[in-house]
Formats: C-alpha cells, sequence, structure tokens
C-alpha cells in the first residue's frame, strides 16, 4: 500500500520546544512519507532531523505570509500532500491560506494565547481569527488550558479539537538514578530561554536573600536577555551560573538536586517533563499549566512574592525525606501520562481519523 503523506509545517528548527517535539515525533511516523517545510532557514538539528524531504521557503516575515502561501500550495500540490500539520503561529497563518478545502489541516497550539508575548500584539491575533474563518483546522492543544484560552479569546467556534500532551522520551533516563543529595552544596537546574516569559530575574531577586548559603543555581539556555541576566548576577556576585545551551540535557539533569522554573506562562512545558523522567525534585512558578502538568508532584511558589520561593527552597532542602518522596510522584506520573509512546500512539488516531474523514 502506498504510504500516506504528511507535510509538517513549522517556522524553523530552532532548538526549542515544538521544535525538539516535532523531530522525536517524526521518527516514530515511518509508515508515513514525511515532508518537513519551514519558513526560516535556520536547523539545528542536523542529523536527527529523519524525514523524507526537507524544504525551506525563505520567507520569515510576517509581511511574506501570501508569497508563503503561494509556495506552500504548490508544494502541497507537487507531492499530492494528504494532511497538511503545522506549528506554530504564523506557520498556522500560511496554512490555513494554502491548504486545499480537501485536505486534512490540522494546527497545532504551542502555548496559552492569554499570556504568549506574541499574542499580546493586535495584528497576531487579528491574523489568528481570520485565516481560522477563512479556512477552519482541526485544532491540537498541548494542554486544556491552552486549549480554552484559544477559542474564548479569540471568540471562534471550535469544530475538531483534541487535547494532545507533550511528551518527553524516557528512554533515554531508564538508568537515571534519583538525584544524589548532598547537604554540603545544593546544585539547582533551570532550563529554557533567556527571554522575558521565563522570568529569570524573580530568580536572581530571590537568591540575593539566600547567596551566602551553599546552593548554585545552574541556567541552560540562550536568548536575548543573556547580557542583561549576566549583569544583574554580576552586579550581586550571586551564585548563579548561565551555562548556555545544550544537547545532550538528558545527561545533564541528573547532575542536579533540583529543578527550578519561575515561568510567567507555558504551554506545556518539555522541560518540566524531562526532569520528571530524570527524577528531580520540582520548585516551581504557580501557573495555570504548571499546575494541569505536575498536580501534586511539585512545590509551588508564588511569583509576586521571591521570599515564597526562598521558603519553599528551604522546606525541601531540610526534608530529604519529602525530596525524594516528590522526585518518585513526579517520575511516576511522567511515566503513567506524557511518554512518547503515549503521545504518538494518540496523534497516529489523530492522523488516521483525518484522513478517513476527508
Amino acid at each position: 500500500m502506498k504510504k500516506k503523506t504528511i507535510l509538517h509545517f513549522i517556522y524553523s528548527l530552532g532548538r526549542g520546544g515544538a521544535e525538539t517535539m516535532l523531530v522525536r515525533v517524526l521518527k516514530e511516523l515511518p509508515e508515513y512519507k514525511n515532508i518537513v517545510v519551514t519558513l526560516k532557514e535556520d536547523n539545528h538539528f542536523t542529523m536527527e532531523l529523519q524525514c523524507d524531504e526537507y524544504l525551506c521557503l525563505h520567507k520569515p516575515s510576517l509581511l511574506s505570509i501570501t508569497i508563503a502561501a503561494s509556495q506552500l500550495k504548490k508544494i502541497i500540490k507537487k507531492y499530492k500532500v494528504d494532511i497538511v500539520h503545522s506549528h506554530l503561529p504564523q506557520s498556522n497563518f500560511v496554512a490555513r491560506l494554502a491548504t486545499p478545502p480537501h485536505i486534512p489541516l490540522i494546527t497545532t497550539i504551542h502555548t496559552s494565547i492569554a499570556t504568549a508575548i506574541d499574542y499580546k500584539k493586535w495584528y497576531i491575533r487579528l491574523l489568528d481569527k481570520f485565516t481560522y474563518k477563512y479556512r477552519s483546522s482541526i485544532i491540537i492543544a498541548v494542554s486544556q488550558g491552552a486549549l480554552n484560552d484559544y477559542f474564548s479569546i479569540l471568540k471562534l467556534k471550535p469544530e475538531i479539537t483534541h487535547v494532545l500532551y507533550t511528551f518527553v522520551d524516557t528512554r533515554q533516563y531508564d538508568s537515571t538514578e534519583h538525584f544524589n543529595f548532598d547537604n554540603k552544596k545544593i546544585r539547582i537546574i533551570s532550563i529554557g530561554a533567556l527571554r522575558k516569559g521565563k522570568n529569570y530575574p524573580y530568580l536572581i531577586q530571590a537568591f540575593k536573600k539566600i547567596k551566602n548559603q551553599s546552593i548554585e543555581l545552574h541556567i541552560y539556555g540562550d536568548g536575548p536577555e543573556k547580557e542583561y541576566l549576566q549583569k544583574l548576577i554580576d552586579t550581586e556576585k550571586l551564585p548563579i551560573l548561565l551555562k548556555g545551551q545544550v544537547e545532550n540535557i538528558h545527561e545533564v539533569l541528573p547532575k542536579y538536586n533540583l529543578f527550578v522554573m519561575s515561568s510567567m506562562f507555558e504551554g506545556f512545558s518539555l522541560s518540566v517533563l524531562e526532569a520528571m523522567a530524570a527524577k528531580l525534585p520540582l520548585l516551581l512558578s504557580d501557573i495555570v499549566s504548571f499546575n494541569e502538568q505536575c498536580r501534586d508532584c511539585a512545590i509551588y511558589f508564588d511569583l509576586d512574592d521571591s521570599d515564597d520561593f526562598v521558603r519553599k527552597l528551604n522546606l525541601l532542602i531540610s526534608n530529604e525525606e519529602l525530596l525524594y518522596t516528590m522526585s518518585s510522584k513526579a517520575n511516576k506520573r511522567v511515566l503513567d501520562n506524557f511518554t512518547l509512546q503515549h503521545h504518538v500512539t494518540q496523534l497516529k488516531d489523530i492522523y488516521k481519523a483525518a484522513i478517513e474523514g476527508a
């Protein structure tokens, strides 16, 4: 039987959560012919990317949406595509303009638009509403909160929708032992792009209050706020290190005692899932998506009060039994709900239903 063709469309292949998810999923779809198309030439995955064809439209600007849509339409026709699956706002807009009515279109919403920086721009909301009304699509959201926000904020009528949680490839962590807790020095890790939404100044403010304790924070990631954050750290001489971006995070995580994230908003955090898989206790900002993701498997702190972070941190590091309990609960939750196998099985069901309903 001839393989069905899926066109996977994303803004670029920079190493973000959505991009990482796509690259990992592609390896699990050998029964399909997979074509990957991007708007911007930026591939951080090189040999990790497994697909039948990789194409770039070289149209990263919002001003080029109609030209990009024309190019994409030609590719869809040329490769006789059976499904188009797009990720992230600008790619979703282009895909809706380009995909013919008889071809199933799936668009994935990777974050809550209530708090996403892009969606604070009126023209992004306008483009999303316009393109959805022009060509409605099957909507996949990475959390129930993200799905609810999408339709309520844009005031759109949902048609076919799914919640498909982000995943972690737990096979990379099968041999991971529980963290090695050492009271003499606490090593904390945080992972995420160095941009406003991750809210690293909050952690810097909190660390001013504990800089004389034997606690060190390592932040993995890169981004536009790097110089600003480094200046804040240097000024206060804080035990915080910006470690840059790494590809082998599954090898890095087990070297730490505790995982921290101070995000103001998230879709459904891959970094948190990776920490859960690595059996690290979690200390997270008290936001809706983290609560949906982790429930009672994490300790949460108030983003309006850096003293609350200090209190929760001291609670954890003074109670080794609590650390082990939180570690075990988090690891069980990720194994029961958020593995690559869970995600791929559900995604294939969505693809099958879309093809059969076309």
